[in-house]
């Protein structure tokens, strides 16, 4: 590493904290984000409130407390920097949108949104909370681009529990896939570039979700639960599992979906063209993933796409999935993303906010970083795009 190298790493974040700059009050909290943000990149083993207040030479963690949970700042508008900022440096019109969920442990009964619940995180139910991210997934890169604290019904149903987490009066029960809508319609709505959206399925099962994206014309491979109902052309109406029993053995190709930690993913697949009508230039096809070593370990997705897509492209598509793991992954292990120790509303979203800001720094100067070597990816063949305006 030289020393150029560095100095070019800090002038970026230093022209991204100036871009939400603005969004700060006053000058105070305007500068102790940036000196948050500075401790939340530095390497540290634990990122609270005490190391980054030592960090930033500062006797306690009060002044960081206080930039999180009642300083004079705009955190939405941080967000929407962030996707900007994400958009300006990665941005690719064959990029894919992906929805999931992670969780942060906690103990106690007085964190927002905390319960006894299930989260990947783990692996099981746990005393956690949720949050639900949206991740913009590029050939230079990916990163969060929007978030949202899932609140049970348990919370929503207590309103005096909720005013001591300091969540608004007028915040109501909302599941995950209407958030998930939420996120999705901001980023139309902010000319977000991209062509695909995918997510696992306990979003990908919710039919509201899939007809949504239709309307809009959103091409997307989302999974779906194996009894999911569907209408296969020149097969009949049954269970996703049912249909792709059905199919002969030459119906399966062995592809990969993208390279893992261990090589490439490897897989059988299939698709079988769906619904008996289409619009014109678009297609449904069902599609299926069988595990080399378990053949009875099958995941089913639900796709829609100009009509010529080809299967690889859909395979392709489903593994844009694994990228917001990874997110997580990085913005936990080098962004502090779960070190936070505030219970309110607001303190989480403060804190998820500047971590994704400084994920989102980490993928641009690892963007910028791999173009000095092996260029990234960013022809259509690589990140295949078309055209999401009606046909016809």
């Amino acid at each position: 590493m030289t020393y150029v190298d560095v100095e070019s790493w800090q002038a970026e974040l230093d022209g991204l904290l100036d871009r939400v700059g603005p969004r700060f009050g006053r000058s105070e909290p305007r500068e102790r984000a940036a000196r948050y943000v500075s401790g939340l990149v530095a390497g540290l083993e634990r990122k609270n409130g005490w190391t980054l207040a030592e960090h930033a030479g500062e006797v306690s963690p009060d002044g960081m407390q206080r930039l999180l949970r009642r300083a004079d700042w705009d955190i939405d508008a941080v967000r929407d920097d962030i996707r900007n900022y994400v958009v300006d440096r990665l941005g690719h019109t064959g990029a894919v949108l992906v929805i999931d969920d992670t969780g942060f442990i906690k103990k106690g009964l007085l964190s927002a949104g905390v319960q006894r619940q299930y989260t990947g995180t783990s692996g099981k139910k746990d005393n956690c909370q949720i949050g639900t991210f949206l991740a913009y997934v590029a050939p230079a890169g990916h990163a969060l681009i929007d978030r949202h604290l899932y609140l049970p019904e348990s919370w929503t149903s207590d309103r005096d529990r909720c005013r001591q987490a300091r969540i608004p009066d007028d915040t109501e029960f909302q599941t995950k896939p209407s958030v998930a809508l939420d996120m999705l319609q901001r980023a139309v709505d902010a000319d977000v570039p991209f062509t695909w959206f995918t997510a696992d399925e306990a979003f990908g099962q919710v039919k509201y979700i899939r007809v949504w994206l239709e309307e809009r014309d959103v091409f997307h491979v989302v999974a779906t639960r194996c009894n999911d109902d569907v209408s296969a052309r020149d097969i009949g109406y049954g269970r996703a599992d049912d249909i792709i029993a059905g199919l002969p053995t030459s119906a399966w190709k062995r592809m990969s979906c993208g390279d893992g930690a261990h090589g490439p993913r490897l897989y059988d697949w299939a698709k079988v063209a769906i619904r008996p009508s289409w619009r014109p230039g678009r297609g449904h096809w069902l599609l299926a993933r069988r595990s080399i070593s378990d053949p009875t370990e099958i995941a089913y997705y639900i796709c829609y796409a100009p009509r010529r897509t080809t299967l690889a492209t859909l395979i392709w598509v489903a593994g844009r999935r694994w990228p917001v793991e990874e997110c997580f992954k990085q913005a936990k292990q080098e962004a502090g993303l779960d070190d936070y120790q505030v219970r309110t509303w607001r303190g989480w979203y403060a804190h998820i906010t500047l971590s994704m800001l400084a994920l989102a720094w980490l993928a641009v100067i690892r963007a910028a970083e791999q173009q000095k070597g092996e260029p990234a990816p960013t022809t259509t063949t690589s990140y295949p795009s078309a055209s999401r305006k009606p046909a016809g």
